[in-house]
């Protein structure tokens, strides 16, 4: 850009230190210089604002289902837990061991590649760069996978390769969620963010379906074992006293079999479920504009100055 002022005018004088009204002059001076680049910085940012696609977020409000029952295997844990531990049976944790547990899972790459495998969405997850509202359906990059033909075309160099690893996706996904557990109440919220405010909606509730089952299959798959270890062990003692118990702990992993297969909200309760957004989360455009204006603003001055001081200094 030209300069529409002249070096001279950016003199200072002898003066060993400059006041602000010294300042001021020397931006009035160059206040062309900085309108003009305040200007671009501006223009600028508003068209990297527009550019950026809407993001929708959808939230859903969950509770721990409650799981000890105090006269089941709560109770048996205080009486025979020390045997229980010995035979290799888990009589069960509290809610909050089972809510921990289930938090670290959904964080996990098996669980998350597992999830986006199983409900096909890969394809959106990795491909969609915006969502037409009237239409409701994604636009995909034709850069990363042609539509019409069903194919990823995208171009990559090693290690990866045009279909999206499994770690990819799982890094994608990771970052569209997040997690925020209450400290005081124990109240967990589960945020996802995506073009589409429908299948964000989708997504998150397929996701809270899945925890449930998954952690429902786990307990289930244990209890089974357990009960055979039991049986076993049944067999191979003639002592009435450890059969007694024995056979305690076998009801109490029916119990927990039958239990997990008839609760659906096996670990988490929903308190609110989330809902497909009308409002766009982000960008925040105006703010996008308004940052962009001030830093221009503020390194066009810092440059102006720069130069008045630089031309003292060769000066002096």
């Amino acid at each position: 850009m030209s300069q529409q002022y002249q070096q001279s005018e950016f003199s200072i004088g002898t003066e060993d230190d400059l006041d602000l009204k010294a300042i001021f002059k020397i931006l009035w001076q160059g206040k062309i210089y900085i309108v003009c680049t305040t200007i671009i910085f501006a223009v600028c940012f508003v068209m990297y604002a527009i550019s950026q696609p809407n993001i929708y977020k959808s939230s859903v409000v969950l509770a721990a289902s409650e799981q000890d029952q105090s006269s089941g295997l709560g109770g048996l844990a205080s009486q025979f837990g020390g045997l229980a531990s010995l035979a290799g049976v888990n009589l069960g944790g509290s809610s909050s061991n089972k809510v921990d547990l289930a938090l670290e899972v959904i964080k996990s790459r098996k669980f998350i590649t597992g999830f986006i495998e199983k409900h096909g969405i890969l394809k959106d997850l990795m491909a969609a760069n915006s969502w037409e509202p009237i239409e409701n359906k994604l636009v995909y990059d034709p850069e990363t996978y042609d539509h019409e033909k069903g194919k990823w075309v995208r171009k990559v160099t090693h290690p990866y390769t045009e279909v999206p690893s499994e770690q990819e996706a799982y890094k994608k996904f990771m970052e569209l969620i997040a997690i925020n557990v209450d400290s005081e109440t124990s109240i967990i919220t589960i945020s996802l963010e995506f073009l589409s405010p429908y299948k964000a909606q989708e997504w998150l509730n397929l996701l809270i379906i899945d925890i449930n089952l998954e952690m429902k299959a786990r307990d289930v798959e244990e209890a089974v074992k357990s009960k055979r270890f039991l049986v076993k062990e049944i067999e191979n003692t003639n002592i009435s006293e450890i059969k007694t118990v024995l056979y305690k702990l076998i009801e109490e992993q029916t119990k927990t079999i039958m239990f997990a297969n008839v609760r659906d909200e096996y670990v988490f309760k929903i308190i609110d479920p989330p809902i497909a957004s009308e409002e766009k989360f982000k960008p925040k455009r105006a703010m996008i504009s308004i940052l962009g204006s001030l830093l221009g603003l503020i390194l066009s001055g810092l440059f102006i100055l720069f130069k008045a001081f630089l031309k003292r200094g060769n000066e002096a």
